[in-house]
């Protein structure tokens, strides 16, 4: 037969024929990941023509930013009104869903997101950057001028400093998403600050530099001048794209490794001082009560954290059966540096063994780790312990608490562990030791 007129019924034929001839090896290859059940030579889906195959599609150009899949409709930022003030959306804070993400970018649009008097629209033609105070040229510059500078580009996390924080007297959210969706790791385009600063003269008094945004609650931060001239940059640019409003269009500040709140969104102006407060903020605005009664100020890099993903209260192994290998997955970061390694816990942090990191492993930005699992369908306490280059090692909740003691709210590291049941189901609960 002419194989151009093949009718369907012949090519189902031939095809069945294919997959009983292949079976029996592709099984025995897939056996160590896949289930023999998963080769179907009855399939529909293999055995005739989908209606995608068989139409035309959209034109090229039909949507011309483009957009995600329609079947990804459920992967998106999410909130309520726990994560907002008194309820209020204008101040509230978005969460990205971890457990959907591969690798270690987050799209723009699944990026998390905190406002404290809802988005900001700015005309790029009428935003302007004031830079004054101890610098012996204070300047006000447009967008054109500031890209003028040469700018460099790096891949970093953000995360809020209370991210986790409702779980520190216990288990809150039954979800991943809830539980740490407070973070994303970016591609952050800009310019380095102690380059305008080498061109405008910063005067060797100044020791603090004050953020001011231009939304409606001209949110402010403060900065030592150290980490100001070591990393910090203007951001216009996130991956790959300017900035969204969300983010802080046209201009943000962002500080690598630091809290997310001192990256300061909608940047309008930056003055150079003597003191770490001006105006109506003041420095030591997140602070940790320990239980001497002293208070931990001046904590701003983020400690070194980890998250297994999957599985999780999102992706359970409910559709596991016993032998199977599954992979357990994470992410690892640290703002003191470059994560080192991860190890992972099957016993709620008695024995650990150790991860494999994957994908690129770089400073102040999420890092994946791996792990290849044998199903056995017994209970499980899931944990991750991760450990970076300057020697920090993440703690247990105990460790953390004679730390920071019982009171505390942010930077909240602590091991982090899923409940698996004999039928694959996770849970979110808490082991102090």
């Amino acid at each position: 037969m002419d194989k151009t007129f093949e009718t369907e019924e012949s090519t189902a034929v031939s095809r069945r024929d294919f997959f009983k001839k292949t079976a029996s090896v592709s099984a025995i290859a897939a056996a160590s990941i896949l289930a023999p059940s998963s080769l179907l030579a009855d399939d529909p889906a293999i055995m005739h023509h989908t209606k995608w195959g068989t139409t035309l599609g959209d034109e090229c150009n039909a949507h011309p930013y483009g957009m995600p899949s329609k079947y990804e409709h459920n992967v998106v930022r999410r909130t309520s009104a726990l994560m907002s003030s008194a309820g209020d959306m204008h101040a509230a804070i978005s969460m990205t869903p971890l457990h959907e993400l591969n690798g270690i970018i987050v799209p723009n649009g699944l990026h998390f997101t905190r406002t404290h008097n809802g988005v900001a629209h700015i005309d790029p033609n009428e935003w302007r950057l004031m830079i004054h105070g101890l610098v012996e040229k204070p300047i006000v510059l447009t967008l054109d001028q500031l890209k003028r500078y040469p700018s460099e580009t790096r891949i970093n996390f953000m995360e809020c400093p209370s991210n986790g924080a409702a779980e520190w007297k216990g288990p809150q959210f039954g979800s991943l998403q809830f539980a740490r969706g407070m973070m994303s790791c970016s591609e952050w385009t800009g310019v380095k600050l102690s380059v305008i600063l080498e061109d405008l003269g910063l005067k060797p008094e100044a020791k603090w530099m004050l953020a001011e945004g231009s939304d409606g609650s001209e949110m402010s931060r403060t900065l030592p001048i150290e980490k100001v001239l070591d990393d910090v940059i203007i951001a216009y640019a996130q991956n790959g794209e300017a900035l969204r409003d969300e983010q802080g269009y046209p201009v943000r500040l962002f500080a690598p490794g630091w809290e997310a709140n001192l990256c300061v969104k909608w940047l309008k102006r930056l003055e150079f001082g003597t003191k770490p407060w001006y105006a109506k903020e003041e420095t030591s605005k997140y602070t940790a009560l320990t239980a001497s009664g002293k208070a931990i100020q001046h904590f701003y890099a983020l400690e070194t954290n980890s998250i297994i993903t999957t599985p999780s209260p999102e992706h359970p192994w409910t559709d596991l059966k016993k032998g199977d290998l599954v992979e357990i997955e994470g992410l690892a970061w640290s703002g003191h540096g470059t994560i080192r390694g991860v190890d992972i816990s099957f016993d709620g942090g008695k024995n650990f063994v150790e991860a494999n990191l994957k994908g690129l492993v770089l400073p102040k930005a999420w890092t994946r780790f791996s792990y290849m699992y044998k199903y056995e369908g017994k209970p499980l306490l899931l944990q991750s312990r991760s450990y970076d280059d300057s020697d920090n090692v993440q703690p247990t909740v105990n460790q953390e608490k004679k730390v920071v003691g019982v009171e505390g709210v942010y930077h909240r590291n602590a091991i982090h562990t899923w409940a698996v049941n004999a039928k694959g189901e996770v849970s979110n609960v808490q082991i102090r030791s």
